[in-house]
């Protein structure tokens, strides 16, 4: 008697439908979608029996927020794309949870996550079609980065610090992988919306933290006003407002994208146009200057990739320029605004400040001067691997200048953040991953058509907002690297840098 074997797949050939793959099995293993009968109806009779009573026994509140963790579960395991954009919104919460809700587990976003990798893992191994990612494009510099900060963490100053600042990357890759999997242009759509809503959801708290509510901490209130900066779930204005620019600018791509349509229909381009308006707004409530001035870059680079042409995009940029110079003129800008955004650079001066006199106005500035001139004294003494991956703050009080003696956690800035931290070798391969990211954004805008034109525009914004904004912060906080894997993997998606092939089911 010969063992019974399972069929190959060979090239070219089609997967086995769910219909099918019954046949693949032997016949004492019954696939899960096929179980049957008295006993598994009962069972599942039993646990809705439970779960009915357990919510009517709950407050309200309680009870809603467990059917929904129920649904989404089971969404997660129906499609691991519905995981992900629910592990972002769950995971923006982590902030306001350890603040607010200690009773709630601050990282339950990252369950979801984990949940969705599960179920692509298994849903491969039960279709044979498992599959890593191709090492080119986007990913060799990526993978090139992480084995940089690996490397960083060899002589770190805490790896308490470096293990869980590496495992944001490893879930960068992990969310690009599935992503590239799973979003065929059928899903697109889909995913692209959740993106947004997750986006909308997190306006409408600023826009209430602003104006609506009528108090807030009050080192966010905006002097001369009653109103508050917006920050979120995130507790914090500037990371909170690098999110919004991001999302924002990924909401405009897609406008855009409808805009230039030749059968351009009014429904969706209202649809398109609805969230730009909350997220640009509670944008401007966040008072942050480093993503307002991330935005225009972003919205200067957008102007001059939409035409086709170089020499249109070139013009609609000039036009931008003088449209903000003739505001500027007219005396149309807010002064608030315009003082906000010129304040900065009142204090700005590239010298040792650990002699310059502080006061409220130039607070904020020379605390960012001083952080930075810490980093590169890490640097100086660490110039090849730096201090390790996530250790600035363990390693600061060695390089703290006087008056400054608390670390914030990172260096308001990361690029001097990642030389102190990795050193050379790390951000030299963290600006040849995201040079190349931007490289491969630009070439797809240039033959793309359709929603995936409107994407990659709306990529190349989100990244020229990230790159420019982390001039004076660092965004990699607060489980936003989940949208940054999200994008990512959006890419992928995209011809040229198609890298990833899809199974036929995902066509």
């Amino acid at each position: 008697m010969g063992r019974r074997m399972l069929p190959q797949k060979r090239r070219g050939q089609r997967l086995p439908s769910r219909s099918s793959v019954s046949s693949v099995y032997p016949q004492h293993i019954i696939p899960l979608w096929e179980w049957n009968g008295p006993l598994v109806g009962g069972l599942g009779m039993a646990m809705g029996l439970g779960a009915g009573l357990l919510l009517i026994r709950l407050p309200p509140v309680e009870a809603l927020v467990l059917f929904g963790l129920g649904a989404l579960v089971i969404g997660t395991l129906a499609e691991p794309l519905v995981g992900l954009v629910g592990g972002l919104f769950l995971g923006l919460l982590r902030a306001y949870l350890q603040a607010e809700v200690p009773q709630v587990p601050a990282q339950i976003g990252h369950l979801f996550v984990l949940l969705a990798i599960a179920s692509r893992v298994v849903r491969g191994l039960l279709y044979r079609d498992l599959r890593l990612p191709s090492p080119h494009g986007i990913l060799l510099p990526l993978l090139s980065f992480m084995g940089a900060a690996w490397l960083s963490l060899w002589s770190a100053v805490d790896l308490g610090y470096g293990l869980p600042e590496f495992a944001k990357w490893i879930e960068i890759l992990l969310v690009l992988w599935i992503v590239a999997e799973r979003a065929a242009p059928r899903r697109l759509p889909w995913l692209v919306g959740g993106i947004l809503l997750v986006g909308l959801f997190q306006a409408g708290v600023g826009l209430y933290q602003f104006g609506l509510r009528g108090k807030g901490p009050e080192h966010f209130l905006i002097a001369g006003t009653d109103f508050y900066r917006a920050y979120g779930t995130f507790e914090q204005p500037n990371p909170y407002a690098g999110y919004i620019g991001m999302t924002l600018a990924l909401g405009l791509g897609v406008f855009l994208e409808q805009m230039q349509r030749e059968d351009r229909r009014l429904s969706l381009v209202c649809l398109s146009f609805c969230p730009l308006v909350p997220l640009a707004a509670v944008l401007l409530a966040s008072w942050s200057r480093g993503a307002w001035v991330g935005f225009a870059a972003a919205v200067g680079v957008m102007a001059f990739a939409w035409p086709r042409r170089i020499r249109w995009g070139v013009l609609m940029v000039a036009a931008l320029a003088l449209g903000a110079l003739i505001l500027y003129l007219a005396g149309l800008i807010p002064p608030a605004i315009l003082t906000r955004l010129t304040d900065f650079a009142a204090g700005l001066r590239l010298q040792d400040v650990r002699g310059v006199g502080i006061n409220d106005a130039n607070y904020a500035v020379i605390e960012r001067l001083a952080h930075w001139q810490s980093a590169l004294e890490m640097w100086r003494y660490h110039f090849w691997i730096g201090v390790g991956l996530g250790c600035y703050e363990p390693a600061y009080p060695r390089f703290a200048l006087i008056n400054w003696p608390i670390a914030l956690g990172h260096a308001h800035n990361i690029y001097l953040n990642l030389l102190a931290e990795t050193g050379l070798l790390g951000l030299l391969a963290y600006l040849a991953f995201w040079g190349t990211v931007l490289w491969q954004t630009w070439r797809v805008t240039r033959t793309a058509t359709g929603l995936s034109r409107g994407l990659t525009l709306g990529l190349l914004g989100a990244w020229t907002h990230l790159s420019v904004h982390h001039l004076f912060d660092n965004l990699y906080v607060n489980n936003a690297p989940l949208l940054v894997g999200l994008l990512l993997g959006l890419l992928i998606t995209q011809p040229p840098s198609h890298l990833i092939t899809q199974s036929p089911k995902d066509q």
